[in-house]
């Protein structure tokens, strides 16, 4: 039979299954928090529900988490229980928070307003009464303070051991979580930052594909309308639409032109010539706006402009315009019309698209521009010269025919003043096709007439025009003229340029010998060349001018001399495919070498004459 000491009365099986509940209560509050600090909850809902946990296990009527400021000098509330969520902000050593996260020391009062740390401002503020207060430093894995965790008013009196025991391991399991939630955001953003960087680098590197593949269709272009043509088709198959055209403003008039159309609208176009004003229209509003615009309902937009549409029978579903602009000059705008595989037409990314390769564009069409311009002024050039040198040339003809007219009024036979007729237009068709030459260059034709010439008659021809040249340049001093024709079978050569080339040197020696000489030409072949040498006993070439006789412009100091003729040498020469050189000596004299190919890939035109040919094969 159990002694009196050993009977437990009802009552205190009451007590201690209340206290076993109590307990086991505390133990599922501990779990929930355990659990809830290993969760991957969001860092506010995760403190959210640990502070209301633990405002239940440790009995208070709040509880209060502080964290610690990046630069360590603050404390701020970040979840506050009680019915009113309150941001506190505290410096460090201030209040009881501030003093524990300063002191990383346990604070347990049982009468706040006994303790000088306490500041009871804050309760004047919110109405709340403070009376006990238990403050646990929050320490990390390191042993570093990172914020406070405080509870108010234990509902059975002050907090005792037993409740800063349970505390301190609530708090290191927090700090732990805070940690471990801060490093997996770090991570997160980090990892977002990475995919964001990496997003934008294979953006750049589509972007950079795609200027490449136009560079490439901007360097396979020949022509400024090809250019446009392939840019077109290239953003026309990016975008994927099945119209487009490009537009240019025409710096003179103001108006906008079609340069570029693919579409059923390109025979209308082209037939009409339509033109633009500046604001009309989509694309009149993109050019004068220089912004760039996307309308997927054209009839309900007030910028489009239904006449145009009717004038030319397209009537778009959806339109995506991007101004032409190259240092702040608009050139015009790219268009594109009827969006395809996508019923509610352009977007965004579109636009963009469309921008970039309009900026590849408006510097493309920048560069040709500037590229006609340059081309133009150097054949304005090129022409002003050929000028000087065809005027130069002139003196020629017009000097040989002045000496034949001279010797008709000298005779009185009647065919033999028909002879000089014949020889005086012969020069007067020589002088026409060099005024031809002119105008056949204007026109960018660039060309020489290649055909049979039989040498015999050619050299006879050349030695009767040096005569009467040397006989009209009335020379005090006569100069004396040897022709040795060596070769006198058949050549291919433009015979016109190569008397040229023939006249302006013999000028260039009789000018060489002021006080007379002797002029000798002679012609003959080598292996597959016709050569011609022509060598005066003139005062030579200056040494300051060897290297710079040929170029444009270059005289020693003639009075009347232009410096041109050499240069019209080499260029027929060179037009030839053939070469002109020469060796001089001062006071001995120059010998002037021109080589051209007898026969030539082109095909020749045959000589009208059949009796000249056989007499060639003859000689």
């Amino acid at each position: 039979m159990p002694s009196s000491e050993q009977i437990i009365t009802r009552p205190e099986i009451r007590a201690l299954r209340a206290q076993l509940r109590a307990e086991e209560k505390k133990l599922d509050l501990v779990k929930q928090i355990s659990q809830a600090l290993s969760s991957a909850l969001d860092l506010d809902r995760l403190l959210a529900l640990v502070m209301e946990k633990i405002t239940d296990l440790m009995e208070a009527d709040r509880s209060t988490l502080y964290l610690l400021s990046e630069d360590g000098t603050e404390l701020w509330s970040k979840v506050a229980q009680g019915g009113e969520l309150l941001e506190i902000r505290l410096k460090v050593g201030e209040g009881i928070a501030g003093w524990v996260a300063q002191s990383s020391e346990v604070v347990n009062i049982a009468d706040a307003y006994a303790d000088t740390r306490f500041q009871p401002a804050v309760d004047l503020r919110s109405g709340y009464r403070t009376r006990s207060i238990l403050c646990m430093p929050m320490r990390n894995n390191l042993g570093t303070t990172i914020g406070a965790i405080q509870v108010l008013n234990k509902k059975a009196g002050p907090f005792d051991l037993e409740d800063e025991a349970l505390l301190s391991a609530l708090a290191g399991q927090a700090a732990v979580a805070i940690e471990n939630s801060k490093l997996f955001h770090s991570v997160v953003t980090k990892n977002m930052q990475l995919l964001e960087a990496q997003e934008k680098l294979e953006q750049k590197q589509r972007d950079l594909n795609l200027l490449f593949e136009i560079e490439q269709e901007m360097n396979r272009a020949v022509t400024l309308d090809d250019l446009l043509d392939r840019l077109l088709h290239r953003a026309m198959d990016l975008v994927g639409t099945s119209a487009g055209a490009i537009v240019l403003l025409e710096p003179k008039t103001g108006d906008l032109y079609f340069r570029s159309v693919v579409g059923s609208a390109r025979a209308a176009l082209k037939r009409l010539g339509l033109r633009l004003r500046v604001g009309e229209g989509i694309v009149g509003w993109v050019v004068k706006r220089r912004e760039s615009a996307i309308v997927n309902d054209p009839g309900h937009d007030h910028r489009h402009s239904e006449a145009i549409s009717r004038k030319v029978g397209f009537f778009p579903k959806n339109i995506l315009c991007t101004p032409l602009v190259a240092e702040d000059e608009v050139l015009g705008a790219i268009e594109l019309l009827d969006k395809q595989h996508n019923p509610r037409g352009f977007d965004q990314a579109d636009a963009q698209l469309l921008v970039l390769i309009a900026g590849q564009a408006s510097k493309a069409i920048q560069l040709a521009r500037a590229k006609e311009e340059r081309l133009q002024e150097r054949r304005l050039a090129s022409i002003g010269q050929m000028l000087s040198g065809v005027l130069h040339d002139l003196k020629t003809p017009m000097t040989i025919a002045s000496g034949y007219a001279q010797l008709m009024a000298r005779v009185g036979d009647e065919e033999e003043r028909a002879d000089y007729v014949k020889l005086i237009l012969h020069q007067f068709d020589h002088m026409a096709s060099m005024t031809k030459e002119v105008l056949a260059f204007a026109r960018g034709e660039s060309h020489i007439l290649i055909r049979k010439v039989y040498m015999h008659k050619f050299v006879a021809q050349v030695t009767e025009q040096l005569r009467q040249e040397l006989l009209g340049n009335s020379l005090t001093f006569p100069v004396k003229l040897e022709v040795d024709s060596i070769y006198r079978g058949v050549a291919e050569l433009d015979e016109q340029k190569m008397h040229r080339v023939i006249h302006n040197i013999a000028r260039n020696a009789v000018e060489a010998m002021p006080n007379g000489g002797t002029f000798r030409v002679t012609v003959d072949r080598d292996v597959d060349d016709l050569v011609f040498e022509f060598a005066d006993t003139g005062v030579g070439v200056p040494v300051d001018l060897e290297h710079r006789v040929f170029d444009p412009f270059v005289t020693s100091g003639k009075a009347e001399g232009t410096g041109l003729g050499l240069a019209v040498v080499k260029k027929i020469v060179e037009e030839h495919a053939g070469q002109v050189s020469f060796r001089s000596q001062a006071g001995g004299g120059t010998v002037f070498r021109v080589a051209i190919p007898i026969k030539r890939v082109a095909q020749p035109e045959e000589p009208t004459d059949v009796s000249d040919e056989r007499e060639a094969q003859a000689g």
